[in-house]
């Protein structure tokens, strides 16, 4: 074999073995707590005398703490085994295109702090006042130790140089957010494409059964993102842009996109799309070129639709029909078991799911469907998943 392929290689040693027999054992105490060492042990085919050594270790490393002593009918009671989550905190980042959201966590994803801020002014300007809203916010909680930053971007990063290279609805390219974050707190940063965050959240939520090991989060939101687990691992592709479905083209002779093509998915199924059907249903000779000079906010076409607005609803029928005719590309192309819608347009799900369901069956030749379900946004899926990106390096996958 070249050398240059043996690279790509690497020999276990005993330390890799005992690094993972360690986040098996932290994830699973943090999925089944309480819980106690026989039962880790019975549930990860361990010794229970390697359960023992690697829970005596966290807890010396005050991952883990010993609760109340369980009951048997004979023998030593078990001792149950809870996640210290006040041990460390995690900052989560969420950037859309109008706003960041900035969150101190726990180790239960649990928040202790969160602000916004807007996502104005030109890229180094907005880096500038993030990251000194960042150290304001470990300084005014300096008894917490903050283990990293995960930011979550509605575009895709570069896993080679880490930095966001594509992000239409932002306008930015080729921008390095992880060295200044880096730089002024001292802490390790990790940044993923907001769909893909979103996919990790609901793996870390545990709302689903250890069946589901190909998942697919969509993002409705400015734009359309995708995000994939398939057969339990994130994809990314090569180059970290794996994904980017919101930017196929639907119709070419359609809507100019903020990316430079026309006919996107996301100009007929993304907030944006939803604000200029809006508008054209108000003034239908009136065809709006510029999305960002709308009066109407998204927000208010949901508020509207909710009090019988027909113009509003008929929006967001529109929509919910481009969104399940885009969804059929996502199931006839990776058959998945679930997918999760993440966005506002979920807050009306109770009117759109079956336009959305009988757009991708009509569009769809799968044999089977897929589950569509609703996040709930408000666990904030999207930065609840900035925070798993840290997570993970402790734990492990979900």
């Amino acid at each position: 074999m070249p050398k240059a392929e043996l690279k790509n290689y690497r020999i276990a040693t005993s330390e890799t073995a005992r690094d993972i027999n360690r986040r098996i054992v932290l994830n699973m105490i943090r999925r089944y707590q309480p819980v106690s060492r026989a039962d880790l042990a019975r549930y990860s085919g361990l010794q229970r005398s390697t359960v023992s050594s690697i829970a005596d270790h966290l807890i010396r490393e005050r991952w883990i703490i010993e609760g109340a002593f369980g009951h048997l009918p004979r023998g030593r009671k078990p001792t149950f085994l809870h996640l210290n989550v006040e041990r460390a905190g995690i900052i989560g980042i969420n950037v859309r295109p109008r706003e960041t959201t900035v969150a101190l966590a726990r180790l239960d994803t649990s928040f202790i702090a969160q602000f916004t801020i807007p996502t104005n002014g030109t890229a180094d300007e907005f880096v500038a006042r993030l990251t000194e809203r960042v150290s304001g916010l470990m300084k005014s909680h300096s008894a917490i130790s903050v283990e990293g930053i995960g930011v979550s971007l509605p575009g895709r990063v570069d896993i080679q140089s880490h930095k966001l290279v594509f992000a239409p609805n932002l306008g930015w390219r080729n921008l390095d957010l992880k060295t200044p974050l880096e730089q002024a707190t001292g802490l390790p940063v990790e940044l993923e494409n907001a769909a893909n965050a979103c996919a990790l959240a609901e793996f870390w939520s545990e709302r689903h059964n250890d069946n589901v090991r190909n998942l697919i989060a969509v993002t409705v939101s400015e734009g359309i993102g995708v995000g994939m687990i398939l057969n339990g691992q994130l994809v990314r592709g090569s180059w970290g842009t794996a994904g980017e479905f919101g930017h196929v083209s639907l119709d070419e002779n359609g809507p100019l996109c903020n990316c430079g093509n026309c006919g996107c998915w996301e100009m007929y199924a993304s907030n944006t799309a939803a604000v200029r059907y809006y508008q054209q249903f108000s003034s239908p000779k009136k065809h709006l070129k510029n999305d960002r000079a709308a009066t109407v906010a998204f927000r208010d076409i949901l508020a509207r639709a909710k009090q019988g607005d027909p113009r509003a609803r008929e929006t967001l029928d529109r929509m919910a029909h481009y969104l399940g005719a885009g969804l059929a590309m996502l199931v006839g192309g990776f058959s998945p078991d679930m997918i999760i819608v993440v966005g506002e347009v979920t807050e009306v799900w109770d009117r759109i799911e079956a336009i959305v369901s009988d757009a991708l069956r009509r569009h769809c030749l799968a044999l089977a469907m897929p589950r569509i379900l609703p996040a709930d946004v408000t666990a904030q899926p999207r930065l609840r998943g900035a925070i798993a990106l840290i997570l993970q390096k402790h734990f492990g996958a979900p």
